[in-house]
């Protein structure tokens, strides 16, 4: 198996309910499952299982059986040691054969583009921004994503010729409003826009009420989780909209910050969620009216 596939299953796997899906097939007695088994395991509709095993199955982490009418998703052999790894997590005491691994991939990805000590250090701090707010089964897959997306950021920096826009949502805990406008914006503009999304004080999760509420209007979350605030988010983004966050932003020249007063949704009714997600979803339609698009 490649570095490539590796990498597409790290970032696939950091999605919570697909870690969910596949923990429930890796204990299933004859290690496969149905959609509708699944669904009702987690909770959720068919649609959106069946949503999250498209992306399962096109990373290639799971294999489909046809059976009649019905259809078995099972792991893939190839992928079964990564998985396993990744749902296992990381040592918390230091880099073990999942944070290596990570950056064996990165290294890949990167190669002569970005030094290997620098893919190193930024894994090695990625993981520790993230252990510090609390231990996660995702913890692996989760520094493999965040430190990608950091490394990304860090050559947009220096890329004077930006063909997209990239844009940064940051609020309190990462867990609710720029989810939610993140979730929305990736919806609507495609691969028109870079999205982004951080935290001056994330949370370990985003809450169930957000998934639920972005559920409800078809939007997935997709492997969007709570990230801390980094320097290198800001400065590569074009547009930083902040949420109640408060001066937690560094400000550089060049970029267009906004800030959307808009009330936490955390203590929520259903109702009071849904008004928030509402008003978001018509900032978010605004906001990308204005954006000179290609």
């Amino acid at each position: 198996m490649d570095t490539a596939a590796d990498a597409s299953a790290l970032t696939v796997v950091a999605d919570p309910t697909r870690a969910r899906i596949l923990r429930l097939i890796i204990d299933a007695p004859d290690g496969r499952e149905l959609v509708g088994r699944l669904a009702d395991a987690l909770g959720l509709r068919q649609p959106t299982v069946s949503h999250h095993m498209r992306a399962l199955l096109e990373a290639g982490v799971v294999d489909r059986e046809p059976d009649g009418r019905r259809v078995w998703y099972s792991l893939d052999p190839d992928h079964a040691d990564l998985v396993t790894a990744m749902l296992g997590g990381a040592r918390r005491d230091g880099p073990g054969p999942d944070l290596d691994r990570v950056i064996a991939d990165l290294r890949d990805r990167f190669r002569g583009v970005i030094g290997p000590e620098t893919v190193q250090r930024y894994v090695h701090e990625s993981h520790a921004l993230l252990a510090a707010r609390g231990s996660t089964s995702l913890l692996a897959s989760r520094t493999a994503a965040f430190a990608a997306q950091r490394l990304s950021d860090m050559l947009r920096v220096d890329d004077d010729h930006r063909e997209v826009p990239e844009v940064l949502f940051v609020c309190v805990q990462n867990a609710g409003r720029s989810q939610l406008a993140a979730a929305i914006l990736r919806q609507l503009a495609g691969d028109r826009v870079i999205v982004r999304t951080a935290g001056s004080e994330p949370a370990a999760d985003v809450r169930a009420s957000i998934v639920a509420a972005l559920d409800e209007i078809g939007v997935p979350l997709g492997g969007e989780f709570p990230k801390p605030l980094t320097d290198e988010a800001v400065r590569a983004a074009d547009y930083v909209i902040t949420m109640g966050c408060g001066d937690a932003c560094p400000v550089y020249p060049g970029r267009r910050y906004l800030d959307w007063d808009i009330d936490d949704p955390a203590g929520e009714p259903v109702a009071g969620v849904r008004r928030i997600r509402d008003d978001i979803d018509g900032r978010v339609r605004e906001l990308l009216e204005q954006m000179p698009l290609r």
